[in-house]
């Protein structure tokens, strides 16, 4: 297991102290936005939510390895990491509101989200192919939960950056779940990264609550990913909250202290504070201060979204054809019709 809070100083670590505040407040910011999001979701501000408490230090670690012209490639909960590469949380909101994914724009490459299971790993290969075909400097980083290593998509993807020597690194989230099924009971492979073996490519192991460790080993895989040899990473960490607000985690899932050892559910939030502390970067003071900046990033964000109008109900059929053929037509209209109260039931 590759970690380095509490066994390294800073020094060892290689972060400077203004980075490794930098990270605490980018946790910060990150778990204050998980919060706010999913107190809005309970009060119908906004449709169903899938919260990532927990898992803000694979998150905003794995960000911070990657270099500028770099592609993220999320999945519905990497809020986190996207907020770190720099999407407006309004932006993230306003997805949830039913609006465009990226409402504002933003300077640096990321992929639109992915809802649906692992779809978005094939699509991270083949931007890293076009990459290399380019001859771009560039590499991948690819983000899933553990329940995607069950789909095709998974296997195909691998495979596919394996043969053609793909810059991508597929950093895979196992926080214990997917959904209500346990890993156990998802594959017989004793860990995940060692599935990477039958592709080629290898498959390290990390501390998904050391930031400063993700970081790391993000950031060599990124490296080897550029000359040619993608890499699955492995990030144990726990998913502290329902899988989405549709969910009762209690109806499937026992205490996580008899699940899994304390480092793995310890909150990584709290953990990197403790550290920080001893470090003697973090004072009182400081984390008031880092608090308070991440509410008030929080609220303007908020406040942004709600300034947006509505988006009109037939948006929906905007950007699918040039022409709309006549049955998306006749449901066009059949849609506003209902919206107006001139039509239906």
């Amino acid at each position: 297991m590759y970690t380095v809070i509490a066994e390294r100083d800073l020094d060892e670590a290689g972060v400077s102290p203004d980075a490794a505040l930098a990270i605490y407040s980018e946790m910060v910011r990150a778990r204050r936005f998980d919060e706010r999001a999913l107190a809005l979701q309970r009060r119908g501000w906004m449709s169903g939510y899938p919260p990532f408490r927990g898992q803000e230090a694979t998150q905003v670690g794995a960000v911070r390895a990657m270099a500028g012209d770099d592609w993220l490639v999320p999945t519905y909960r990497s809020n986190a990491a996207q907020i770190a590469r720099g999407v407006p949380m309004s932006d993230l909101f306003l997805f949830r509101r039913g609006h465009a994914e990226f409402h504002s724009g933003h300077d640096r490459p990321v992929f639109p989200q992915a809802v649906p299971i692992a779809t978005q790993l094939p699509h991270a290969v083949g931007l890293g192919m076009a990459a290399d075909y380019r001859g771009d400097d560039s590499a991948v980083l690819c983000l899933f939960g553990d329940g995607a290593t069950s789909e095709g998509d998974f296997h195909e993807a691998v495979n596919f950056a394996g043969v053609f020597d793909a810059p991508v690194v597929f950093l895979c989230e196992n926080n214990g779940w997917a959904i209500s099924m346990p890993a156990e009971r998802q594959t017989a492979s004793p860990t995940i990264a060692e599935k990477a073996g039958a592709y080629g490519i290898d498959g390290e192991h990390v501390d998904g609550n050391d930031p400063l460790a993700v970081r790391d080993v993000v950031g060599v895989a990124l490296e080897r990913a550029r000359e040619g040899d993608p890499v699955l990473v492995e990030s144990l960490t726990y998913r502290q909250g329902a899988h989405t607000t549709s969910d009762d985690p209690s109806r499937y899932r026992e205490d996580a202290a008899a699940e899994f050892p304390e480092w793995r559910t310890a909150d990584p939030v709290e953990r990197y504070e403790d550290y920080l502390i001893e470090q003697g970067l973090l004072d009182e003071d400081t984390r008031e201060e880092i608090r308070a900046d991440a509410d008030d990033a929080v609220d303007r964000a908020v406040e942004r979204a709600e300034a947006v109008a509505d988006p009109d109900p037939d948006g929906v059929f905007d950007d699918v054809y040039d022409d709309l053929p006549p049955e998306l037509q006749r449901q066009r209209d059949d849609l506003l019709d209902r919206a107006t109260g001139d039509g239906g039931d």
